[in-house]
């Protein structure tokens, strides 16, 4: 299977009007839509990891049956009722767990937590079904890129097994200046070396992901970095897949990308 890290956008966008312009908002549905034909079959499950969810050690959802988590706020009640109810897959997480203990790493199950708008805004998107099952691994707190590289590469043979990694954050995030138009030229800039440095090969690659904050504008698009280290992981996991600039485009005026690795 192929590894993807995808934007998922600004709370539940596709859904209600959140005030974006429209032509953003169609475009990045639009690209959404198009990533389960990334696959080259259906995926036996997804695993998503999501920038909004972090625990002490990588942790695994393990319910069969995973709630809805609206974890934003000051939206329209309507986004409080959106539902995605994809299956989970415990066998899948115990397998991922079980990845990462070879690898070195501590691990932990959450069996109540349910799916975040990291991973059902998008996912809603592009799989409207809900019929695939989905097992969702959090962040390390710290948020240290080297070990999530690592964290990545422990899941990689996971592609052999039909499982699809998704990593969901967003190339741009800085909520503080969102609305600023001095917003625009910080995202086109930290966004151009985003995209200099994924072209690089593989070892050049992760060693310029682990020192993202000395890129240009780095800490004005990411005060906190949470949603830039699921690229990290997504990374880890290509190994040695070159990725490709798989969207590219503004949404509310600010440059995003996402990035495909082993595609056929």
């Amino acid at each position: 299977m192929p590894v993807v890290f995808i934007p998922h956008g600004g709370g539940p966008w596709p859904f209600v009007d959140t005030g974006f312009p429209p032509e953003d908002v169609d475009d990045l549905k639009r690209y959404l839509q198009s990533v389960p034909a990334v696959a080259p079959r259906r995926p036996r499950a997804l695993l998503v990891i999501s920038a909004h969810w972090e625990a002490g050690v990588p942790s695994v959802m393990t319910s069969p049956h995973p709630p809805m988590l609206y974890d934003y706020y000051g939206f329209p009640p309507e986004s409080y009722r959106i539902t995605w109810p994809a299956p989970g897959e415990p066998g899948l997480a115990r397998q991922v767990a079980r990845h990462l203990r070879e690898s070195g790493f501590e691990t932990s199950e959450d069996s109540t937590r349910g799916y975040d708008h990291g991973t059902f805004v998008p996912l809603k998107v592009a799989y409207p079904a809900a019929d695939i099952p989905i097992v969702q691994l959090s962040l390390i707190e710290g948020l240290d890129p080297a070990r999530h590289l690592a964290l990545g590469r422990a899941l990689a043979p996971l592609r052999d097994a039909d499982v699809f990694i998704i990593g969901s954050g967003m190339t741009f995030h800085n909520l503080r200046i969102f609305r600023d138009p001095r917003a625009a030229p910080v995202a086109e800039a930290f966004d151009a070396w985003l995209r200099g440095a994924m072209a690089l090969d593989p070892a050049a690659r992760a060693d310029a992901l682990t020192r993202w904050a000395a890129a240009p504008a780095a800490r004005l698009a990411h005060p906190r970095e949470e949603h830039l280290i699921p690229l990290m992981v997504a990374t880890g996991a290509a190994g040695g897949d070159a990725a490709r600039l798989a969207y590219n485009n503004t949404f509310a005026g600010l440059r995003l990308s996402a990035f495909h690795f082993g595609e056929a």
